[in-house]
């Protein structure tokens, strides 16, 4: 992969979507709302360390939770980077900005 798109993958703390700001820890039906459809969505299974209803880890070996992870890729447009939004059990967990949209 040449660097410049590898300089361009980056973790973003939030992003906009019209007047909106999606962030980590938002449900998927605001993303839907307020950013519309993504272009693609990704979805596998995978497995974490628990994680209880306040936030708190716990990191027992053989304490693990199964996790539905989708990853809704935003193209929004060439004059903008295109967006990753990974959702773990419906909820915002990571945003990833790709290169310029198409």
């Amino acid at each position: 992969e040449p660097a410049c798109r590898r300089r361009d993958r980056r973790n973003a703390h939030a992003f906009r979507c019209g007047t909106r700001l999606i962030s980590r820890g938002d449900n998927a039906d605001k993303v839907l709302h307020f950013c519309g459809a993504p272009v693609s969505v990704q979805t596998r299974l995978g497995e974490r360390s628990f994680v209880d209803e306040l936030g708190r880890t716990y990191l027992f070996p053989g304490l693990v939770e199964d996790v539905v992870i989708e990853e809704w890729t935003y193209n929004l447009g060439p004059h903008q980077f295109m967006r990753v939004v990974r959702l773990e059990n419906g909820l915002v967990a990571e945003i990833k900005q790709l290169g310029y949209g198409y």
